[in-house]
């Protein structure tokens, strides 16, 4: 059985192999006889995930034209009958959520995968180009995009035939890998729940962390359907060690339906059990486990239970796109948890806490290789931040440039092309990590310390930001003997730009979860920081 690492995969179903002795003849009437799902024709725009359509008729082209397998086409067409031709890729404005976590398992796949049928010059220039879009506006008439949401589907599937153990996904529950329309959190909920399969083969089965998420949603299905928690209105700053009154009551109780709170501890005293469970609460909801509630804690234990099942669905949902898990090393980032996670194989190296982009300078979400890293660098500045902020700070202060360590080397496009010399107030610090992408984002030391102290870390314009870089240049390069701890510190601290070649590059993948269950079963709330929950609430909720 394949795994599948901690939360973006992809799953499908197989057709059942004939036997050698089985005619063509026989084959050709077995494949006919496939079940394809009828067309929802209940799916409108109205009703609809992504009110984006085309007409079947250009899927029967696109098959004609690409002379697609009888496979790959009864599958092409059973997917878009269920979503009555709504496009799964793309919507008015731009690629879907679920297009740019395919897309990062795609590229995962055709980096270190083997699977052949997934090289495509044209498309991977086509999704490259996009990818790096934030939004643009997709019309149902604009013929080039439709080739691509089409092809996109074909790669879909192929990857699913030719990765994935038979029998873990069913043909149905495939073509909703996608959502197709607004439906009830519960129900929909419910129907993940309680679904059976005769031969007892499951996706969770080979998606542990999909798993373990849907393990909690059962839970907090049965608290919605009792009534949910109660709101909790308890002054913040009167909590204390001894204190008695009767909101602690129910303060003990939300905390107890969210399991917290492990004694059945119905009194009104502020005791040891109860701190406990204030500690519990803020460790999986991203704060400082010290007992004390602050308002913004209140506020997350006052989100409603429904709530919280939408925010579970929505991430078990990202979920289905992680890539399978690698033999070797790699290095994952969730953006909304504010933690890298190092892992080799099965086994945690060790996690490090980051700084990412400020909302309006988001950290995207992808896929790359780190396969350089860079001591003593320099700052090249983007032309944003010299427009923004270097040229007004130059007005102010005409000395400014000097007391920052930059320099001008030229002229593009009417800007100075600025750039900050190596050294301590270099503000990519002493070390930074490639892997090359088009977002132009990499790891990097910073000489702003104190932002790791803090809960929530998006503070940076978009690079990712290590609170231990040392640690990070001694693990990558860890395997070439010719940097020892002693060469890293010195190359770090020579104020000479030096690029070094790692000898076994690593996979790094971004990621964005604000949902997920830890390795010890706990589950975890993070704060949607980019708006990317709100987005989907909006398209999958009714």
């Amino acid at each position: 059985m394949k795994k599948i690492f901690f939360a973006i995969s992809l799953i499908s179903i197989f057709s059942a192999c004939n036997s050698q002795q089985t005619s063509e003849t026989d084959e050709s009437k077995s494949e006919k006889n496939k079940k394809v799902s009828k067309r929802d024709l209940s799916i409108t725009h109205l009703t609809a995930y992504n009110n984006l359509f085309f007409d079947s008729l250009a899927l029967e082209k696109f098959v004609s034209e690409k002379k697609l397998s009888d496979s790959i086409a009864r599958r092409m067409r059973s997917f878009y009958n269920t979503r009555n031709y709504q496009y799964a890729w793309f919507a008015p404005e731009g690629l879907t959520e679920q297009a740019r976590g395919f897309w990062n398992m795609h590229n995962y796949q055709t980096t270190y995968g083997k699977d052949s049928t997934l090289k495509d010059k044209t498309l991977q220039k086509r999704m490259d180009n996009l990818m790096a879009e934030e939004a643009f506006t997709v019309a149902s008439t604009d013929k080039s995009m439709l080739q691509t949401e089409l092809t996109l589907t074909q790669h879909f599937i192929s990857y699913a035939l030719n990765n994935i153990e038979d029998g873990y996904l069913k043909r149905k529950e495939m073509e909703r890998f996608i959502p197709r329309r607004k439906e009830d959190p519960v129900y929909l909920a419910d129907s993940l729940i309680t679904k059976k399969h005769k031969d007892n083969k499951y996706y969770e089965d080979v998606n542990d962390s999909y798993k373990k998420l849907k393990d909690q949603l059962e839970k907090y299905v049965v608290i919605q359907k009792a009534g949910g928690w109660p709101l909790v209105n308890v002054p913040v700053k009167q909590l204390k060690k001894g204190v008695s009154f009767p909101a602690i009551v129910v303060l003990k109780k939300r905390l107890q339906l969210s399991g917290d709170l492990a004694a059945n501890d119905t009194s009104a005293v502020f005791n040891d059990t109860l701190a406990t469970a204030i500690m519990n609460f803020q460790a999986r909801h991203g704060y400082t486990p010290d007992g004390k509630l602050t308002d913004a804690q209140l506020k997350d234990m006052n989100v409603p239970a429904i709530s919280r099942i939408q925010q579970i669905l929505i991430n078990m949902g990202r979920m289905q796109w992680m890539v399978n898990e690698p033999k070797g090393r790699m290095i994952v980032v969730n953006i909304p948890e504010f933690i890298l996670h190092v892992k080799d194989g099965t086994n945690k190296v060790f996690d490090m806490a980051v700084v990412v982009g400020k909302e309006g300078h988001n950290t995207t979400i992808f896929t790359g290789t780190l396969n350089q890293v860079v001591f003593s660098p320099y700052w090249n500045v983007p032309p944003s931040i010299v427009k923004k902020e270097i040229l007004p700070s130059i007005e102010k202060n005409p000395g400014y440039l000097a007391s920052q360590n930059m320099e001008i080397t030229g002229n593009e496009g009417g800007l100075p092309v600025v750039r900050q010399l190596p050294g301590d107030k270099n503000s990519l610090g002493k070390v930074k990590f490639l892997f090359p992408n088009s977002f132009d984002i990499y790891f990097h030391d910073t000489p702003a310390k104190a932002l790791f102290d803090k809960d929530k870390r998006a503070y940076s314009h978009g690079c990712i930001r290590l609170s231990d870089p040392v640690k990070m240049a001694n693990y990558v390069l860890k395997d070439d003997p010719s940097w020892d701890a002693l060469k890293i510190e010195d190359a770090m601290n020579s104020g000479v730009e030096k690029f070094v070649k790692v000898k076994d590059p690593i996979p790094v993948l971004i990621t964005y979860y604000t949902a997920w269950v830890d390795d010890a079963g706990a589950l975890h709330f993070a704060d949607d920081i980019y708006n990317h929950d709100s987005a989907m609430y909006a398209k999958m909720f009714n």
